[in-house]
């Protein structure tokens, strides 16, 4: 296995190298960009009985892009994980990247195996949980985004399985959005995850296809910028979940009210997260939100800001019924490099 990512690895670096050497050829523009991701994540969850793990790592890509304006780009690159510890490299830690960027006018659309950082910052934990920023680095299919000063949407789908004779078909799609109305907004985040069979399975040995998500639609309100916080963010709103196992049973449709709250100050934030409602079974989801009546608080600091270099530490508490479980999380993202050339 790890002769083969290595093999994948020269070719990906062959194609980087006619990127840069056509750039030079026909006169092209060449960005470039380094992104580090340093992680600690120590969850305690064993008194609510939840899943507790420690994910500690590095994660390290490079990438590069031919252009010829500013509009349409062409992205090569490779995402490297190490955890620590590990005896070995798997083929889950080196992801290549290569896609398609077209930017103009607002509109963002991508097509390939490219970044999920800065294109889902939007999306509630509930959702899409934050191990996926760890595991799951690249979308692989596409995405589009508009936006303006007051309005934002966003389509993507994301295909984590080819379906073969002995792997299922896979994927997962999402619609989200925000208005602003001055001060006030209103956002939603919705996400489907779709799982069918193996390809010429036998029915009787063939898990049922599943189809799972969730919709969350908020009404906020931003008072950033207007008090003695450098940040202040309020909203609330409802969430829904629904699931289908065909031939098993119809969609369920739990359902509950959210409200979070995020407030900042200098280099010191807070963050609380409310739930009260019928338990979601969300696959992608954090997994807290299987509890009917759940309470996140976040107390955080952030030591390193500086071009591009970002580092947080935060102390999280978890609440459910009968149980505080509690988590410790250190961050440190790094950017260097010029991602997109000079307008012209």
């Amino acid at each position: 296995m790890l002769e083969l990512e290595m093999s994948a690895l020269r070719r990906l670096s062959a194609l980087v190298t006619v990127l840069l050497a056509l750039g030079q050829t026909q006169a092209q523009d060449i960005g470039w960009n380094v992104y580090f991701h340093g992680f600690a994540d120590n969850r305690e969850y064993a008194k609510s009985g939840r899943y507790s793990q420690s994910i500690l790592g590095v994660r390290v890509a490079p990438e590069a892009n031919l252009s010829l304006d500013s509009t349409h780009f062409l992205h090569g690159g490779v995402n490297l994980l190490h955890e620590f510890g590990s005896k070995k490299t798997e083929s889950r830690q080196i992801s290549p990247t290569i896609y398609y960027n077209y930017k103009r006018r607002g509109h963002d659309f991508y097509i390939g195996m490219f970044p999920r950082k800065d294109l889902f910052s939007g999306y509630h934990r509930a959702l899409l949980n934050d191990t996926l920023d760890y595991y799951h680095p690249n979308i692989e299919g596409l995405l589009w985004r508009y936006g303006s000063n007051t309005f934002h949407q966003q389509v993507w789908i994301d295909w984590t399985s080819r379906q073969t004779e002995k792997d299922r078909e896979q994927f997962m799609a999402g619609i989200s959005g925000r208005v602003n109305l001055g001060i006030v907004y209103f956002s939603h985040n919705v996400t489907l995850w779709h799982n069918a069979g193996k390809k010429n399975e036998n029915p009787e040995n063939n898990l049922p296809l599943r189809d799972n998500g969730a919709a969350i639609a908020k009404m906020g309100i931003d008072f950033s910028g207007r008090s003695f916080l450098d940040s202040l963010d309020i909203n609330a709103g409802g969430l829904v979940a629904y699931d289908r196992l065909r031939g098993v049973y119809d969609w369920r449709i739990p359902k509950g009210f959210i409200t979070d709250l995020y407030a900042e100050y200098k280099k010191v934030f807070i963050a609380n997260t409310f739930y009260s409602g019928e338990p979601l079974a969300i696959v992608y989801g954090d997994q807290f939100y299987t509890a009917e009546l759940y309470d996140r608080l976040e107390l955080g600091w952030k030591p390193l800001q500086y071009k591009g270099l970002e580092s947080k530490f935060t102390l999280s508490f978890h609440f459910t019924r009968g149980a505080i479980d509690n988590q410790q999380q250190f961050t440190l993202q790094y950017n260097i490099g010029r991602l997109y050339p000079r307008r012209r």
